[in-house]
């Protein structure tokens, strides 16, 4: 209940577990009667989740981003790590301990940043890019710290030979895991597959993850750095997604129990005495980590203000810091529930934090306000000579094949996208894409919203597709917008929020295998076509009914019973003019309209109150019987 109220409010669900395991714990309802065995099981919680960021390394993609990883990204941890250590030695705390709480500190939420990175479309952003290299390093850098902090807590004179020892260890061992691994790996994967069972398959993923962890714990290092190496050396198989996506329920299952565990140490009645120790390293926390990112971000080459945007993603704390911390022995007991707890409020507070980034950026950063009028009169520069054109809204894949269409009929559009490679690509090649946030009223009027005749919603994000509506209603609401769902979920949301007409991935993707599969059977092709016309009609209103001409009348004779559009010109003494649609009851003759044209304007899906005017022109859908009964009642006394 607890992890489903934290996700009903976007929070990280890892504070639902921790919440959790401070209620069943030791100082509260004392419901756990053996922790050790409790704390064993959960600590292949963290195998599986080291597990997972073996399974995401990837050497091309640090390459390709190895300036913001091995810059940023290591300075990030190093500055951290050394700034929290020479703070907690000031409070005379031994320095060994100091240094293993500046890795624990160093830590952000590689879970909670990417998900609202992505939610917010800057996964391709600058500071998305930023955030995105120091997560990763992050997470590499669990690794060494795995082996060191264990080491930390021994005797002076022996941490010197002891961290030689356990490094020592680690380079023969993952040396040899490496080496042999890489040739066994996909040769041992290729003859499980074989068996063509999927139980054998997770099977043989819990073998190789628990073994090579055996492994690596015999050799008196971590259960956890085994399950890096074995998820890296699955990584370069092709089995890589498969493995992900089976070991995902057993990962999830054992991290919240992980955490449960952690919460667990919470002793809320020693926090009540510690709170001011809480709040001044809380606030520590954030101040530190912000100034060292901002400040290096800045000094690498970022503009200010996303130097500014990614100090304020990353200033918190995140999941890796409880790893950590429990790898940490003979660690004081205030001085561990200080550090828990400012975990807890700093992950509580980070998405706060994030949705006021932007308003936090504008206000101290005059260059933004600049920077945004350069954007929009670069959009404005675009679509200046743009008349009835249409709005792409993101330039994506499908954004793509959409601009194909248009050119191919002659329209023209202006594409917004969030992606500056994209964009300087798609630009040089010729294409009218250019960056802007379709999320800003802004960035849609420079577009020329007041004089396109259509915006079209390519991407499937339904909050942003939401807002992009709440401006084109603000702004012009008889301008149509199609927006693209990823399923039926969303369609009466986006078509209460003013969508003309919703399109549903699955929907249509639905059709597109059940007509190449009708048709591999044996199915006439335009029985098929037939089919699909039907079930699009019925879906969407745009596509309900046809107009007819003269060439249709070697259609086959089912067409005549197909629902038909008829346009009906409401000229000076008609019988419609000055009355409501809901008064002319077009209903009960079996028809209904479409869509009315007045003034060069076609509103869509008409309201039953609406009043005709002289001029108007009626688009009226049925069949051919009901269509003729409702143009002699519009225009008939």
């Amino acid at each position: 209940m607890a992890v489903v109220i934290c996700r009903r409010f976007n929070l990280p669900p890892v504070l639902g577990y921790l919440f959790v395991g401070s209620v069943i714990g030791p100082h509260a309802l004392n419901l756990m009667s053996d922790m050790h065995q409790a704390e064993y099981l959960a600590e292949f919680g963290v195998v599986f989740l080291m597990f997972s960021i073996g399974l995401e390394f990837s050497l091309p993609k640090l390459y390709a981003m190895k300036r913001i990883v091995f810059g940023l990204g290591l300075m990030q941890v190093l500055a951290t790590l050394l700034l929290i250590a020479g703070l907690i030695k000031l409070f005379g705390i031994g320095w060994q301990i100091g240094i293993a709480l500046g890795a624990v500190f160093a830590m952000s939420s590689t879970a909670v940043l990417t998900k609202l990175l992505a939610e917010r479309l800057q996964l391709d952003s600058a500071h998305g890019r930023e955030i995105m290299g120091v997560l990763l390093f992050q997470d590499l850098a669990v690794v060494p710290f795995l082996i060191v902090i264990p080491s930390l807590t021994q005797p002076p004179e022996q941490l010197a030979m002891l961290l030689g020892i356990a490094l020592l260890k680690a380079i023969v061992v993952l040396a040899v895991i490496l080496v042999f691994g890489q040739r066994l790996m996909r040769k041992w994967f290729h003859f499980v597959a074989r068996a063509k069972s999927s139980e054998v398959f997770v099977l043989n993923v819990l073998l190789i993850t628990l073994s090579l962890a055996t492994i690596t714990a015999l050799a008196g290092l971590s259960l956890a750095l085994g399950a890096f190496v074995a998820g890296m050396l699955i990584s370069e198989t092709e089995y890589k997604l498969q493995v992900e996506e089976d070991i995902k329920p057993f990962r999830d299952v054992l991290m919240g129990l992980f955490f449960v565990t952690i919460g667990v140490k919470l002793d809320l009645h020693l926090l009540v005495g510690l709170w001011w120790q809480v709040l001044l390293g809380l606030l520590a926390l954030l101040l530190i980590k912000s100034l060292i990112v901002g400040l290096l971000s800045w000094r690498l080459g970022a503009s200010p203000g996303n130097a500014i945007r990614s100090a304020l993603w990353l200033c918190a704390g995140g999941e890796f810091g409880f790893v950590l911390l429990g790898e940490i022995v003979r660690l004081p007991k205030e001085v561990q529930q200080v550090a828990l707890t400012v975990l807890v409020l700093s992950m509580l507070i980070a998405p706060f934090i994030i949705q006021y980034s932007e308003r936090i950026v504008v206000r101290f950063v005059a260059s933004e306000w600049l920077m945004r009028s350069m954007q929009l009169t670069r959009i404005a520069a675009q679509s200046m000579g743009a008349e009835k054109h249409a709005i792409l809204c993101g330039f994506g894949r499908n954004g793509q094949y959409l601009a194909r269409f248009l050119a191919q009929e002659g329209i023209n559009y202006v594409a917004l996208d969030l992606d500056p490679d994209r964009v300087h690509e798609a630009a040089a090649g010729g294409e009218n894409v250019v960056y802007g946030d379709v999320g800003r009223k802004e960035a849609l009027m420079a577009a020329g919203l007041m004089r396109a005749s259509v915006v079209i919603v390519t991407f499937s994000d339904t909050q942003l597709a939401e807002k992009v509506l709440h401006h084109v209603q603000e702004l012009r609401p008889e301008v149509p917008v199609v927006v693209r769902t990823a399923d039926e979920r969303d369609m009466e949301r986006l078509s209460r929020a003013g969508a003309a007409e919703v399109v549903p991935e699955v929907l249509e993707a639905s059709l597109m295998l059940a007509s190449h599969a009708l048709v591999l059977v044996g199915v006439p092709i335009n029985r098929v076509l037939k089919r699909i016309r039907q079930t699009r009609s019925q879906r969407y209103s745009l596509l309900r009914g046809f107009y007819r001409g003269m060439s249709d009348r070697d259609h086959d004779e089912d067409d005549e019973q197909q629902p038909r559009l008829h346009s009906v010109l409401l000229a000076q003494g008609a019988a419609g003019i000055g009355r409501t649609l809901d008064a002319l009851n077009l209903e009960e003759l079996g028809c209904e309209v479409s869509a009315i044209r007045r003034r060069g304007i076609r509103a869509l899906e008409p309201a039953p109150e609406t009043v005709l005017e002289e001029g108007d022109v009626i688009v009226v859908l049925g069949l051919p019987e009901a269509v003729t009964s409702a143009e002699e009642r519009l225009l008939q006394k």
